[in-house]
């Protein structure tokens, strides 16, 4: 099959590639390298790289009429500053309609999205969400600037009339990850630094566990809409950091000792999500442990670091 993935040299869209071509699968990578690493991607007789961004029309109805992909997976988005709302209005909304305008053009099969969970607010209306809760509830807008232009893009995604799956996340974790607090857990801890630990819950996902879902979307599986991608279960952010603590083998004093604060108005208490139609429709369910998880992703880090991590949330900072 032929399999065009934007972001693909990515967190996810790198796992994806991989796998993907281990299967015998052809892919063609655009990606701009903003945020993703070099080394995530390994050269393939079946792989074709584009450095490029999908804000450049010309680049994305080109490398369409020349590989004609079969199916798309959209994972690339600008996250890397919460303050640069033009970039992610120039990647998030007007990348993805070029992407999806190129799609309708060559009637590709299957159209896949990766979408954040905060599309439904900082202050969701259900304590585990189902898919029937509103957009951004209350007029929390998700908390950032990510959040609300990932849902515009996957509002034009729906207007498009392509056959398209729209995988809504938890928190997914793993190798290559550079997002989140796993990463800075382990950078400051490695460094000797303190850690803060937010009193907020959130329900982790490991790469594999995803990566064997999109496998099974690409294949066919799944019906056009939306999908919920979660565990069931959430955990706190002291849970993380403590399992991150065992991986590195480091004294149990750091867990009594961690400062715990009040989190801020940008983040929300608690993101779950209900996955019961996931795990019905894919026959899917989530099957690496947080702790198993954390100490792989641990491991991948001790290989390769960490040297740089980030964060779509505004951090109590003003706009310009």
């Amino acid at each position: 099959m032929k399999i065009l993935i934007t972001g693909g040299a990515g967190f996810i869209g790198s796992h994806l590639t991989e796998n993907l071509l281990n299967l015998g699968h052809h892919v063609l990578v655009i990606d701009n390298f903003s945020t993703a690493r070099r080394d995530n991607l390994k050269p393939n007789p079946n792989l074709i790289l584009i450095e490029d961004t999908i804000c450049n029309k010309i680049i994305v109805d080109e490398i369409f009429a020349k590989f004609k992909p079969e199916v798309v997976v959209h994972a690339a988005a600008s996250y890397k500053d919460p303050y640069d709302w033009l970039e992610d209005v120039n990647t998030n909304v007007i990348g993805t309609i070029n992407v999806v305008k190129a799609a309708i053009q060559l009637k590709v099969r299957r159209f896949i999205y990766f979408q954040t969970s905060l599309c439904y607010g900082l202050k969701p209306l259900e304590k585990i969400i189902t898919l029937n809760h509103p957009y951004f509830s209350g007029g929390y807008s998700g908390g950032s600037s990510y959040a609300i232009s990932k849902t515009a893009g996957e509002l034009y995604i729906e207007l498009s009339g392509l056959d398209f799956i729209s995988f809504r996340l938890a928190n997914i974790y793993g190798p290559r990850n550079i997002s989140g607090p796993l990463p800075v857990f382990y950078k400051r801890l490695i460094n000797g630094e303190s850690c803060i630990i937010v009193d907020s819950r959130r329900d982790f996902i490991y790469i594999d566990d995803l990566i064997e879902l999109v496998l099974k979307a690409i294949n066919g599986q799944g019906t056009k809409g939306y999908y919920h991608v979660s565990s069931g279960k959430d955990y706190s952010i002291k849970e993380l950091y403590e399992a991150v603590v065992d991986a590195l083998g480091l004294p149990d004093k750091l867990k009594k000792d961690v400062e715990v604060k009040t989190r801020s108005e940008n983040d929300a208490p608690s993101i779950l999500l209900d996955p019961v139609k996931t795990e019905n429709d894919f026959n899917w369910k989530v099957k690496t442990t947080l702790v198993e998880g954390v100490k792989k992703t641990v491991e991948y880090y001790k290989l390769y670091g960490v040297n740089e991590t980030f964060t779509h949330l505004t951090l109590n900072k003003k706009n310009d």
